[in-house]
C-alpha cells in the first residue's frame, strides 16, 4: 500500500509499505479521506509537538484525522463489521484510569497520538483499535467524517461548555479551519456571530460560512467595534482559535462582565491583565482541547439536524500520491483545510 513518510526537514516519501495486519481488538481500515491539519507540519518539520520517541523517529505514517470503511477484523472485535463506515478517534488510552473510562483518553497519563506515536491514516489502510472507531451516519461524506474528527469535534465541545445558544453575541477570533468551525457551530446554535481574522480571503470565507459580521483586524479597532456592535454592553462570549496574544487582549477587553470565552488556539505564552479583565467582570474562561469520546453520535447528529455545511471548510482535495504538493502549499498557507480524497 501507498504510506506518507516525513523524513523531516520537510521531506516527503510516499512509500510502498505491507497492508497492517489488525491485531487482537483492532480493525484495519481502508482509508476513504485524511485531513490535513496544522499539528502535522511539526512533523514535517521534525519538532513534533505531541507523542513520544516514535513521533521524532521519521518512521511513523501521519494523519490524525481519518476516515474510512472497515476492511477486516482481528480477533476479539465485537461492536464492529466489515463494511462499517467509521471515523477515527485519534487518542489510545490505557482503558482503565478515570480519564479513558470518562472517555477523555487525551488525559490519559500513557496516552499515545494516532499519527504521532502511531500510524495515522496518510495511507491506503491503517490498523486501529475497536474502540478509536466511530460510526458516521450513511447521510455523511466521508471527508465531512475526517473534518469532524478534530476542529468540528473540538469546537463543539467548546461550544456545548460555554453555553451558546441564541441568546449570544459570539465573536470568533482566527479564521483558519477551527475557527471557521466554531462560526458553523455558532451559527447552528443561533448565536450572532463576529468573525475577527488578519487575512482578507479567510474573512471572505467566514461570511460565507455564515458570520453576522468580519472585521480585519489590521484594519480596525477591535475592541472598539465589538462594543459599538453590542450597544456598549460588550460580547457575551469568545472563542479564540489564532493562539495570538494580541487577540488574547482583545477578546478580554470586549467580553461583558459575567461574559464567557475559551482559549483553543494552542500558545507557548501570553500576558493578561488579570484585575481589570478578568476578576472586576467576574468572567468564565477556560482551555478546551478536543472533545470526549461519546459524544461523537451527539455531534454527528447535530451536524446532520441543522445541515451544517462542513464541507465548506475545505478549500483543497488531494490524492496520496500528491503528499508533497499538498504539505508544500498547506506550510505556504495557499490551502485552509485540505483533505486527502481516495
Amino acid at each position: 500500500m501507498r504510506a506518507v513518510i516525513f523524513p523531516g526537514n520537510k521531506q516527503i516519501e510516499i512509500r510502498d509499505v505491507p497492508v497492517p495486519s489488525p491485531k487482537q481488538g483492532e480493525v484495519l481500515v481502508r482509508l476513504k479521506a485524511s485531513a490535513i491539519c496544522r499539528s502535522d507540519m511539526s512533523l514535517y518539520y521534525g519538532n513534533p509537538v505531541v507523542g513520544g520517541d516514535h513521533a521524532g523517529s521519521g518512521s511513523i505514517i501521519p494523519g490524525h484525522e481519518p476516515c474510512g470503511v472497515v476492511e477486516a477484523l482481528g480477533d476479539g472485535v465485537r461492536n464492529l463489521k466489515v463494511g462499517d463506515r467509521v471515523a477515527v478517534y485519534l487518542a489510545i488510552g490505557c482503558g482503565t484510569c478515570p480519564h479513558c473510562l470518562a472517555g477523555y483518553t487525551m488525559f490519559c497519563k500513557g496516552w499515545k497520538c494516532v499519527g504521532f506515536d502511531v500510524h495515522g491514516g496518510d495511507a491506503d489502510f491503517m490498523a486501529v483499535p475497536e474502540e478509536n472507531c466511530m460510526i458516521i451516519p450513511d447521510e455523511m461524506s466521508f471527508e465531512v467524517g475526517a473534518v469532524i474528527t478534530d476542529a468540528i469535534g473540538t469546537l463543539y465541545h467548546a461550544q456545548k461548555r460555554l453555553g451558546i445558544s441564541g441568546r449570544d453575541t459570539v465573536a470568533v477570533f482566527g479564521m483558519g479551519p477551527m475557527g471557521g468551525a466554531g462560526v458553523l457551530l455558532a451559527r447552528a446554535a443561533g448565536a450572532k456571530v463576529i468573525a475577527i481574522d488578519v487575512i482578507d480571503h479567510r474573512l471572505e470565507l467566514a461570511k460565507e460560512l455564515g458570520a453576522d459580521t468580519v472585521l480585519n483586524g489590521k484594519e480596525t479597532d477591535v475592541v472598539g467595534t465589538l462594543l459599538e456592535l453590542t450597544g456598549g454592553v460588550g460580547i457575551d462570549a469568545f472563542i479564540d482559535c489564532s493562539g495570538s496574544s494580541i487577540c488574547h487582549n482583545q477578546a478580554l477587553d470586549a467580553l461583558r462582565p459575567h461574559g464567557r470565552g475559551a482559549f483553543v488556539g494552542e500558545s507557548r505564552e501570553s500576558t493578561i491583565k488579570p484585575s481589570e479583565q478578568f476578576i472586576r467582570k467576574q468572567i468564565t474562561v477556560m482551555g478546551s482541547w478536543y472533545f470526549p469520546k461519546q459524544e461523537f453520535k451527539e455531534i454527528t447528529e447535530f451536524v446532520v439536524k441543522h445541515n451544517i455545511p462542513v464541507e465548506k471548510l475545505i478549500t483543497h482535495r488531494f490524492s496520496i500520491d500528491e503528499a508533497e504538493t499538498a504539505f508544500r502549499m498547506f506550510d505556504e498557507r495557499k490551502t485552509e483545510k485540505a483533505v486527502f480524497i481516495w
